[in-house]
């Protein structure tokens, strides 16, 4: 029969799936004198870049800079190609070239003759004819919704012309099963992921985009926009706690290192950022802005989602540790800390190469087919970009695996409590831990100033109880 010094609360130790134990008050007070300054230089910074909006231009009609309207395929009608003009044989009649062998096959070919309504704009119920060649990549059907892109100064039969397909109802679907996957899984923390989500959209929005249109310097921008998206997305997805403070600060430092090297790597091997028709068309419409930084400003705010999850999980593995065995110190914590982050950073780094990989796999795929070589592949801006975008983006990630781990073995090892505030007690003992006096003179440690959740109690499982003189609650009845 075992002693009476083995019994426990009833309630078990705190873990990751409940609230920390909160860190004394001075400790709070040092933590709070870094951030605070900190979290004010990004409310300034919003408030004196902040953009009154997008700053208006005279439409070009080229790419994405045209009006649009909605449409819908009202009718369907099987022509010959070439009682349409579909085809486009060469002058000269060579057929030597994919274009003029095309072209052959589109004048004996079928093509369909599609009747396009305006559902929406000024015009709303006109009609006009839209030709679909037999071997373009967007067929249609009827009822299917349609863009239109709308050239006012072109002739009244060339006005307007089909340019997409409307998405809306299968992307607003996809959206909603997400959210509703997240909410299910997740309960209250997957709703602050999602608010979380739709703040750092607003932020990305109508704050990061519209100043930088407006002139403001892209890297200043997303570094306060980031800043102000990390703030909000850690506090409100993990608590105000000093475990969450720990994260944010590592997240920081890291997205600091990003920065300096993104900007010292961008200016050395001489990248633009101006390498597709999207960027020329940006450059073509505000010169002003400095495309190699808004290179960087994408390098900084695409790191900072995987940053986040870095950040967070190691410094939960920390104060996990910690509360596990209040004897480790520092310098034990870290050593536990950082053999969990070499897991984390093989996973992570893996899949930032393979997301960007993904994103830029029609470009490869183009270079596979030219046969060029790889040096010829990452001498080329298009991919020289991607390259340097992934491996800085990659250091920082690594970096912040043992930034983040010495900032939360420190932070938690330094948490010593005044003799007049209460410590979480160990596992079913009633010996102080090393961050503050007992708290009873017989027995489990009552709970700690923040309540129940502060107190680690019960024996962890698999271990044998211990009582208050460590061996004798071991002790058997004769």
């Amino acid at each position: 029969m075992t002693s009476p010094q083995q019994t426990h609360e009833p309630h078990g130790h705190s873990h990751s799936h409940g609230p920390a134990a909160p860190v004394s008050l001075h400790l709070r007070k040092v933590i709070a004198a870094v951030l605070i300054p900190f979290a004010a230089a990004v409310v300034v910074g919003l408030a004196v870049l902040w953009p009154g909006g997008a700053p208006a231009h005279e439409r070009t009609g080229v790419g994405f800079d045209r009006q649009t309207e909605q449409g819908r395929v009202v009718q369907l009608e099987s022509v010959n190609c070439k009682d349409v003009n579909a085809s486009q044989i060469p002058a000269t009649g060579d057929t030597s070239t994919p274009q003029g062998r095309e072209a052959v096959q589109e004048e004996t070919g079928s093509c369909k003759k599609a009747t396009i309504e305006l559902t929406s704009g000024k015009e709303k119920g006109h009609t006009f004819i839209e030709i679909v060649q037999p071997d373009a990549p967007r067929q249609f059907h009827v009822k299917q919704g349609v863009v239109v892109a709308y050239a006012p100064d072109a002739p009244r039969d060339l006005q307007y012309s089909v340019t997409d397909v409307d998405r809306q109802f299968p992307m607003a679907l996809l959206a909603g099963i997400f959210a509703v996957v997240v909410v299910v899984v997740g309960r209250m923390r997957g709703v602050m992921a999602l608010v979380a989500l739709a703040i750092s959209f607003a932020i990305l929005t109508l704050f990061i985009l519209p100043a930088i249109l407006q002139g403001s310097n892209p890297l200043i921008v997303a570094v306060v926009g980031a800043s102000a998206i990390m703030l909000i997305a850690l506090y409100a997805c993990h608590g105000l706690t000093a475990r969450t403070s720990v994260a944010v600060l590592g997240t920081l430092i890291s997205l600091l290192l990003i920065g300096l090297l993104g900007s010292l790597f961008i200016g050395w091997a001489s990248l633009t950022g101006n390498t597709d028709d999207n960027t020329g068309l940006i450059h073509g419409l505000y010169p002003e802005i400095d495309m190699s930084g808004l290179l960087l400003a994408g390098v900084i705010i695409g790191s900072l989602g995987v940053l986040d999850d870095v950040t967070v999980t190691q410094t939960s593995a920390v104060w996990e540790l910690r509360q596990a065995d209040p004897t480790m110190g520092p310098r034990a914590l870290y050593l536990a800390g950082i053999r969990i982050g070499r897991d984390h950073i093989a996973s992570v780094v893996n899949t930032l190469v393979l997301a960007y990989a993904g994103a830029a796999l029609p470009l490869l795929l183009l270079f596979s087919i030219a046969q060029s070589s790889v040096g010829s592949v990452a001498n080329s801006e298009l991919v020289a970009e991607e390259i340097v975008r992934t491996l800085v983006g990659s250091i920082g990630l690594v970096a912040s695996v043992p930034v983040t781990t010495a900032l939360a073995a420190l932070v938690v090892s330094a948490d010593r409590r005044p003799p007049g505030e209460t410590a979480p007690a160990t596992a079913g003992t009633g010996a102080p831990s090393p961050a503050g006096p007992p708290s009873g003179p017989t027995g489990p440690a009552g709970p700690a100033s923040g309540g129940p959740e502060d107190t680690f109690s019960g024996p962890l499982p698999g271990a044998p109880a211990r009582g208050l003189g460590g061996g004798r609650g071991r002790r058997r009845k004769k």
